[in-house]
């Protein structure tokens, strides 16, 4: 079992704290801004459904039963599956959601190459990342140090490395947009709302646009 089935109704929990509402409106947003016309979209990592659901995104998979049921009541068709053999034919969607999903696999260069095998020809792939670089990631990762029970599962990436990962996969990145531009916490309600175009290291949370080559 893995930690998302354990810890599944604490992870969707989260989204109804008066951090995480206020964050999450923002990440949607900064999503959004990213997010291309699309008549077929997938989620990988889909979660409890809450992104796919928000962005019209139909179709999802992960790897988790626990977090897969709550996806569905959601009104997400959701699958059990793993990131790195989609359980999709080749060629299937014209969009790939991945938000949060790429720190917590183990091979996500895997993962992003199977992406590129379910995409429709100039279909395009959607990321929400925490970056390494980023004040944020040095805060999940000081929660990870005392034993929290999913950050201590995650590895961030600078944005330099994402770079290499999507180009060894067959992806060029487009655009890019991040908010979440203040000190790190997760009590209180986000002050700053702004979404702004670019790399930032205040930023908690970045969304990015990748294309085939």
């Amino acid at each position: 079992m893995s930690v998302f089935d354990l810890f599944a109704d604490r992870y969707d929990l989260w989204y109804e704290t008066p951090f995480g509402r206020s964050a999450y409106r923002l990440e949607c947003e900064c999503l959004r801004r990213v997010t291309p016309e699309f008549r077929m979209g997938l989620e990988v990592g889909v979660g409890t459904g809450r992104f796919a659901s928000k962005l019209g995104v139909r179709f999802g998979v992960d790897i988790s039963f626990s977090m897969v049921k709550r996806a569905r009541e959601r009104g997400i068709v959701p699958v059990v599956g793993d990131a790195g053999s989609l359980p999709f034919r080749e060629g299937s969607f014209d969009l790939v959601l991945m938000v949060v999903t790429l720190c917590f696999l183990k091979d996500p260069l895997r993962a992003l190459k199977e992406v590129r095998r379910v995409l429709k020809k100039g279909g395009g792939l959607v990321l929400g990342l925490i970056l390494r670089e980023s004040r944020w990631a040095e805060f999940y990762m000081e929660k990870a140090k005392k034993g929290h029970p999913i950050y201590r599962e995650a590895r961030f990436y600078s944005f330099g490395e994402l770079e290499v990962m999507l180009k060894s996969a067959g992806f060029i990145i487009r655009e890019v947009f991040s908010t979440l531009l203040e000190e790190p916490q997760d009590k209180n309600p986000v002050r700053n709302r702004a979404v702004v175009e670019g790399v930032s290291h205040l930023a908690g949370f970045t969304c990015v646009r990748a294309e085939l080559l």
